[in-house]
């Protein structure tokens, strides 16, 4: 059918787009990327609250008990170790009286005899301060490294056979420090109340503890806020022998 003279021919027609509608897009693509990138990232897991975030605290507490585990293990291997050298000894008297008195410097074999235990603790959450003292700030109120080593170094000098934190025995590389407010010793992880115990001639270690200024300085705030302070006398205890590594780990220079 041919058209009328009166009805215009359809032209074709050219999309103009406006300066606003470009935008719009753009903006809506960017936002879908961000979408897509945000999800493949975190492949729909909740970031705040997925179980592989472990915090610092667990992951010391975890390797706490791997170190618990393995120290088992060394204990029980030293004593397959020692059991066959005694059945197949080529040592005289005298170097086996040697190594013994070796071993009870180092802190390998048991020791037993009168002794001390000496209790450090946190003050309780409610504490308030004595009269004539100001309030507490918060490291007032915790026990710091400072506080546990100052025993330790009071009991040694006061003739101490044998010291135990807690429930390890004490050898000369042995290190007393703190994380925030729990004691690292030997790979394991400790929180208040601490125990400290001593083999030797009570009488010296109490003598030793009270002639510490570290440990008058500590006496002044068990005093003013409550930390926690008690001495537990001992006519009989026997401290086990250090059963975990001796290795020696120290820093190499690079060739």
């Amino acid at each position: 059918m041919s058209n009328s003279a009166g009805t215009p021919e359809r032209a074709g027609r050219t999309t103009r787009w406006r300066p606003v509608q470009v935008l719009t897009l753009a903006v809506f693509a960017l936002a879908g990327l961000i979408f897509v990138t945000s999800f493949n990232t975190a492949k729909g897991t909740n970031i705040r609250t997925d179980a592989s975030l472990l915090r610092l605290s667990d992951l010391i507490e975890e390797r706490s008990h791997k170190n618990a585990g393995l120290d088992e293990s060394t204990s029980a291997l030293r004593s397959e170790v020692d059991a066959l050298a005694a059945r197949d000894d080529g040592s005289t008297r005298a170097e086996d009286a040697r190594l013994d008195a070796l071993e009870a410097v180092a802190g390998t074999t048991e020791v037993s005899g009168s002794g001390l235990t000496v209790t450090l603790d946190d003050a309780p959450p409610n504490a308030q301060a004595a009269p004539g003292y100001p309030e507490p700030q918060a490291n007032d109120l915790v026990i710091h490294q400072q506080d546990l080593q100052a025993v330790v170094n009071a009991l040694w000098q006061g003739g101490a056979e044998g010291i135990r934190v807690m429930d390890q025995r004490l050898i000369s590389t042995s290190a007393v420090r703190c994380v925030g407010n729990t004691l690292i010793l030997q790979g394991r992880v400790y929180s208040p109340p601490y125990k400290i115990t001593a083999v030797g001639d009570r009488g010296k270690l109490s003598r030793a503890l009270a002639g510490s200024p570290a440990i008058q300085n500590y006496q002044l705030y068990v005093k003013a806020y409550g930390l926690g302070w008690k001495v537990d006398d001992h006519r009989a205890v026997t401290l086990p022998g250090y059963s975990g590594t001796v290795d020696l780990h120290h820093a190499k220079p690079v060739s």
